[in-house]
């Protein structure tokens, strides 16, 4: 891993960052004379999603650390999830996102859409304007993903949520064993060392996917048959 931001533009202009410790604020004025000076003048929201505390990056000079051993088990961690979730992903034959980065809550996800239109969400999300959640929910949605964690949970998790939740979602039998309801998060989770220290760590990630999938799928009454592949799996 180079530990480096690395700005390539269509007209064959190639810079490079080191990342290193220095604090929010200079590495935000670092990038942004970075893509000025290769003729890309761009315009960012200022402050970051879906943080309480949020400092807008050209203020930031309390947050000054990179840790390169663990950016790069955490880079570890969302290559593995990403091939994970590309596979449970194949099994889903109606509309599916791709597997993807939330740099907001810094989260990989993979989301499954029942067809039909959802409830307006209610937004509220730390420095997220409403109108995004509102578009990003407008359709029922199982989604699942890997988190990092935070304050409120300060341990790395696999989740799995609905919207809207259905009645009984949040009660569901799921699996494997360690998997539970979050009543915090509002979410199922499990947590990332039982997929680590797993005999087979793919298939017990699968397992979780598939069973809380299916939980949200039933209770919300959602057109398996039409939805999911019912042939041989791709391994």
């Amino acid at each position: 891993m180079r530990h480096a931001l690395l700005f390539r533009s269509s007209e064959g202009a190639d810079r490079t960052l080191p990342l290193h410790a220095i604090s929010v604020a200079e590495f935000y004025a670092e990038v942004m004379s970075t893509l000025h000076e290769i003729g890309l003048n761009v315009k960012i929201s200022l402050l970051p999603n879906e943080v309480e505390d949020a400092i807008p990056f050209a203020e930031d000079r309390r947050h000054a650390s990179y840790d390169p051993d663990y950016s790069n088990r955490f880079w570890c961690v969302l290559l593995q999830s990403d091939r994970v979730f590309k596979l449970f992903r194949s099994r889903f034959i109606g509309k599916c996102s791709p597997v993807h980065f939330f740099w907001g809550s810094f989260d990989l996800a993979v989301t499954r859409f029942s067809g039909r239109s959802a409830p307006l969400h209610p937004g509220g999300v730390p420095h997220l304007p409403n109108t995004v959640a509102q578009e990003a929910y407008s359709h029922e949605v199982s989604s699942c993903g890997f988190w990092p964690g935070s304050e409120a949970l300060p341990e790395p998790v696999f989740y799995s949520y609905a919207y809207p939740a259905p009645d009984g979602f949040a009660e569901a039998q799921v699996h494997p064993a360690g998997a539970a309801w979050n009543a915090t998060l509002r979410e199922l989770v499990l947590p990332y060392e039982l997929v680590r220290t797993a005999a087979a760590p793919d298939d017990t990630l699968l397992e979780f996917l598939q069973s809380t999938y299916e939980a949200a799928a039933e209770h919300g009454k959602w057109d398996r048959t039409a939805l999911e592949h019912r042939g041989h799996w791709p391994r």
